[in-house]
């Protein structure tokens, strides 16, 4: 995975919904967004997502992944999803990043059902959460105090998960976390 992204600008590679580099690459973009957002978000929780992220490094055969499933990619006809198009950012690595719509277009009970459907471990789950606080982030930090809109939307984005991160205790199997 991170040969594909030697050779290339950081622009061309972080552009996308997600990356063809392992979260490493994005450390001191994540951690200066972290800084940009004090007091925007809650970047002690944020920066314990994003570290969760790091430790639960991607070990397993590579896979393909799209890279950008985005509602506008999924083409739908009676209810049921009939073809995945856009596929600009696919490549071969982590399967974590196409599970970061669990957080852009699914809440609630749709996102507990897409849990349960992809059927995949904490640490695949840590590393999605970790990709979607570090594009929302990054969006956010970019747009803040110049589209509101925009800054709302990833902020909902981070808060949910934030939560998602402290359902799970960081692991996000679809176990909760024990609670003492």
């Amino acid at each position: 995975m991170g040969s594909r992204a030697a050779g290339r600008s950081r622009d061309d590679v972080r552009g996308h919904g997600c990356s063809v580099a392992p979260h490493g690459y994005y450390d001191d973009e994540t951690r200066r967004c972290l800084t940009a957002l004090e007091g925007h978000v809650d970047t002690r929780r944020a920066a314990a997502v994003w570290e969760a992220a790091l430790a639960a490094r991607w070990r397993g055969t590579p896979v393909w992944f799209h890279g950008d499933i985005a509602a506008d990619n999924l083409l739908v006809a009676d209810g049921a999803v009939t073809a995945v198009i856009d596929f600009g950012t696919s490549g071969v690595g982590d399967p974590a990043c196409d599970l970061v719509i669990a957080w852009g277009m699914f809440s609630g009970d749709s996102r507990e059902a897409f849990r349960r459907t992809v059927a995949k471990d904490a640490g695949t789950w840590a590393r999605a959460r970790g990709w979607s606080l570090w594009k929302s982030l990054l969006v956010m930090s970019e747009s803040l105090g110049a589209d509101p809109e925009r800054t709302a939307s990833h902020h909902r984005v981070i808060d949910e998960v934030l939560a998602d991160h402290h359902r799970f205790g960081g692991v996000g199997n679809g176990t909760p976390a024990s609670r003492s």
